[in-house]
């Protein structure tokens, strides 16, 4: 057959196959578009049925024009929002429901519902009774009157759960945004700003009204000269010493009003905190003459930027010529109970007078948390401190400063202090436990007993016994879910100071200093091993303020008895998993001999983000931790003979540096949604004669807080294909594919061990929006996770686990780290029932560094049609492979992870 026929021929099958996939995209296009014309039509008949005349939706709101300003600032002067739609199409789903709701919701039977409980409400509270039984009553009316409120004002159940309120245009709004958007103009030095807003009724889209607001920014004021007027001199020299270095209004800035009341602010604080105790930001009226310059007269389409002078006055009280300075006077403590006041103790320490109750006090430690001192200038700082470090002694439910007296300008002081209960015990329980962060339900219970004020000394005793069960991802082969169980003892004693010898101590005294004692014993069994750790620490914490943190570990030191389990012939799976490693050159199976370990660390925590506040904010933690660090002023064979070691028995020591970065960033985007950013680094370096770290020192990757498309703590390491066990056959299946029956196989990887490494790289982005409300805020998120753990020392055996920065030139499969890095994506719902978050997240892979290797169907069982042995398998991108109708069987299966709180 000549080639021209073999080629026609080939041609002419080629043409049959893109002819039958452009018909069959044909066809599902005309679905496609058939449906969703359906909804687009019911979207506008559901959302409009109840519209009266001239009344429209608000469908979308849009500010154009703006250069310097951000549109997210101008947009957030707008209060009003369009309902939720679904990809920017005219679907609005929650607000169908709402309708539909409405549908069955009678306003008026509601109302006469909540005017009946509230006569009836009204006759319960005018009978008045201090009985149990008459305050539970009491709570139960106010619960069922918030109920039934609710219902008047936002609906049925369905209306205010599952729908959402049609959002109407109003012209008046529209009127308004657009004066406050040239207001927020003019605050920012636009002077001649204007702005406009066109409302535009689409026929296309119903009854549903697009609003443009059109801004037109002119020509910018920048601050030119910055004067100064002070009518009292002292206030005058002690705030001109601070203009160089802290003034916020700076020449050549462009005039921001937020800026001048920012200034004001300062000010205000500044002389605060030099005895001006009556001092407001009212003496300094808003320079409200400069913001009508010559230069309005000018042609305002000038875009030529404008010169501004600013006149910044401090005046002086009516009919006075300075401002009053005060000073402390008397001060006295009052540590009482109501019903301690006829017999307090009266005690003088330190020129305080302090009143006692029952309790005894350490009056020098309490004296160190007081910064009013008698006959010392007034200083703001100096109040909010001693408020702030009183409180954070955790030995007062309730703390407040009064002044009661400011005759002759001193200010008679009275501290109030209310202990709590000297003894507490709280349970905790639950169905919800996590290992180490990452795991399944289960059962858990919590029993705490607390002594506050011990020996007098402001001190805190603690002791907690806590018990719980999970469900765990076990070493097992063929067994994806074991159970783990967990026993802990731990006791405490807090300090409030720094138990430190000579003065030093004493510079902590506004930073909320802790020393904290600990002693503690964790029995951990798992269905491959048990893990029995005794720990003793000392610790010192102290505050910067409320966003910095620091922790500083001067002796942490565990003794580790471990023991792994072996089955009826005396074998185990999880010991043969170790003695593999340890023939390929791993150091994994010296975490679990019986082992001691010391180290020093210093943690520093910086947090900006609050739960429940949807701002930008920030999160770092930085650890740095020495393990062993003495044990090198001993010789190898001091240390030998000291811990009866050798490489396969005798108490393990280890020696190692461990790092780690953790940083994490938060974008609000609109009221309840926003993005957030994590990166994750660490490495650990062993140095010791076994070369490695203590097991729950090396990093880990995959799972709830990781990268969420992997099994908890099975990501990696690097490239290398997860490790297995031989089945009966004594053949070693890589991949959960029965080669001798591969029509019923799945092409999934076994991932039957923990794989730990000692470098970390991750990184996760997540969008998180609120869905509805059922119960709780019920919230969802889409995120993209990328990682990996790697190990630093080369190993041979087996391929790709070690970190490179180059491609290996020996070994083809073996690539840079880049080229290892793991990528997962998927989606996760939240439901936050505001004091804690039950999170479900379902991740799939995207790219599997794993899926790269040398064919060798007789090694790993895995067939690979057209491969033959020694071809290299290319499997990276496996996001295609993911099929729903096989979505937990297939070579890429979803992965379901369970966890409480935020990921990060």
């Amino acid at each position: 057959m000549s080639y021209s026929r073999v080629a026609g021929q080939r041609m002419n099958c080629e043409l049959r196959r893109i002819s039958r996939n452009l018909t069959f995209v044909a066809r599902n296009s005309s679905t496609v578009f058939l449906f969703a014309g359906i909804l687009v039509w019911l979207s506008g008949c559901v959302s409009s049925e109840k519209l009266q005349k001239n009344q429209y939706l608000l469908y979308s709101q849009t500010v154009r024009g703006n250069r310097a300003i951000p549109s997210a600032d101008l947009e957030a002067l707008i209060p009003q929002r369009p309902n939720r739609r679904i990809l920017r199409l005219p679907l609005t789903p929650s607000l169908w429901v709402y309708q539909l709701g409405s549908r069955t919701y009678d306003k008026a039977a509601a109302q006469r519902a909540l005017d009946a409980k509230r006569k009836e409400y009204d006759q319960f509270v005018a009978q008045p009774d201090s009985t149990q039984s008459h305050r539970k009553q009491l709570k139960r009316y106010n619960r069922q009157l918030g109920r039934l409120n609710r219902r008047v004002e936002e609906g049925n159940w369905v209306m205010r759960s599952l729908g959402e309120p049609p959002a109407y245009y109003y012209e008046t709004d529209a009127k308004a945004n657009a004066q406050k958007m040239q207001r927020f103009l003019y605050n920012k030095g636009f002077l001649r700003g204007k702005v406009s807003y066109t409302a535009d009724s689409t026929t296309a889209l119903g009854r549903r009204v697009r609003v443009t607001y059109s801004i037109t920014e002119n020509t910018p004021f920048y601050l030119n000269q910055i004067t100064y007027q002070i009518a009292d001199p002292r206030v005058d020299s002690i705030v001109r010493a601070t203009l160089s270095r802290s003034s916020l209004l700076k020449k050549g800035d462009r005039y921001d009003a937020d800026k001048v009341e920012a200034e004001r602010i300062r000010i205000e604080e500044l002389l605060r905190n030099n005895g001006y105790y009556s001092f407001t930001r009212q003496y300094i009226p808003l320079p409200l003459d400069v913001l009508d310059p010559d230069t309005a007269r000018t042609d305002s389409t000038d875009l030529t930027p404008r010169r501004l002078n600013m006149w910044v006055k401090i005046v002086n009280p009516p009919g006075q010529s300075s401002h009053p300075v005060y000073k402390i006077g008397e001060v006295e403590v009052r540590v009482l109970r109501a019903e301690d006041r006829a017999s307090a103790d009266t005690v003088s320490h330190n020129g305080l007078r302090f009143y006692l109750g029952r309790q005894q006090y350490s009056m020098r430690l309490l004296d160190s948390r007081i910064f009013l001192r008698p006959d010392s200038l007034y200083r703001l700082k100096n109040y909010q401190d001693t408020q702030r470090q009183l409180f954070l002694l955790n030995q007062f439910s309730f703390a407040n400063i009064s002044f009661l007296d400011t005759t002759a300008r001193r200010l008679r002081t009275r501290i109030s202090l209310i202990p709590i209960d000297k003894y507490e015990i709280t349970t905790e329980g639950g169905i919800f436990v996590l290992y180490q962060g990452q795991g399944y339900p289960g059962p858990f219970g919590n029993l705490s007993f607390r002594i506050h004020n011990i020996f007098g000394g402001l001190g805190t005793f603690e002791t907690s016994v806590r018990y719980g069960i999970e469900a765990t991802t076990g070493f097992i082969p063929n067994s994806s879910i074991g159970i783990s169980q967990e026993f802990g003892l731990n006791t405490s004693v807090i300090f409030p100071h720094i138990l430190f010898p000579g003065k030093v101590r004493f510079k902590f005294n506004r930073l909320s200093p802790r020393t904290q004692i600990s002693l503690g014993y964790n029995y951990t069994k798992r269905p491959e091993y048990g893990r029995q750790l005794l720990r003793a620490a000392i610790s010192y914490n102290w505050l910067k303020n409320t966003n910095h943190q620091y922790n500083f570990f001067i002796a942490d030191v565990n003794y580790l008895n471990a023991t792994i389990y072996k089955d009826a012939n005396g074998e185990s799976v999880f010991l043969d998993y170790l003695n593999r490693q340890a023939a390929a050159g791993s150091t994994i199976k010296n975490s679990f001999l019986n082992s001691f370990a010391s180290n020093i660390g210093f943690v520093y925590t910086y947090n900006t983000n609050v739960l429940g506040q949807n701002r930008r904010a920030n999160f770092l933690r930085l650890s740095l931790e020495s393990g062993g660090t003495t044990l090198n002023f001993f010789s190898p064979q001091q240390l030998q003979s000291i811990f009866k070691t050798t490489d396969t028995s005798g108490l393990q020591y280890y020696k190692y540096l461990r790092g780690n970065i953790d940083y994490r960033h938060y974008i609000p985007l609109r009221s309840k949604t926003s993005l957030a950013f994590r990166f994750n680094t660490g490495l650990v370096y062993g140095y010791g004669r076994n070369k490695t770290a203590p097991y729950e020192k090396l990093f880990f990757a995959g799972g709830s807080s990781s990268v969420r498309a992997w099994l908890p703590r099975r990501l990696g390491a690097g490239s290398a294909i997860p490790y297995t066990v031989p089945d009966s056959d004594g053949l070693i299946p890589e991949f959960k594919r029965d080669r001798r029956n591969p029509e019923q196989s799945t092409g999934q990887f076994r991932y039957d061990f923990e794989q730990p490494g000692d470098i970390l790289l991750e990184a996760s982005a997540e969008l998180r929006t609120h869905l509805f409300r059922l119960g709780g805020d019920i919230n969802g998120a889409f995120f993209v996770d990328a990682g990996n753990v790697w190990t630093l020392r080369d190993n041979e055996n087996r391929v790709g686990e070690n970190f490179l920065f180059r491609k290996s030139s020996t070994d083809y499969p073996s690539r840079n780290f880049v080229q290892q890095i793991a990528v997962g994506t998927g989606i996760g719902l939240r439901i936050d029932f505001s004091f804690f978050i039950i999170r479900f997240d379902g991740a799939i892979k995207v790219y599997d560094p794993a899926r790269y290797f040398i064919y060798a169907p007789d090694r790993n069982g895995y067939i690979v049609e057209g491969k033959q042995p020694g071809d290299v398998v290319d499997e990276r991108y496996i996001l295609p492979k993911f099929r729903f109708d096989k979505m937990f069987r297939g070579p890429n299966p979803l992965v379901i992870n369970f966890g409480i709180g935020y990921p990060f």
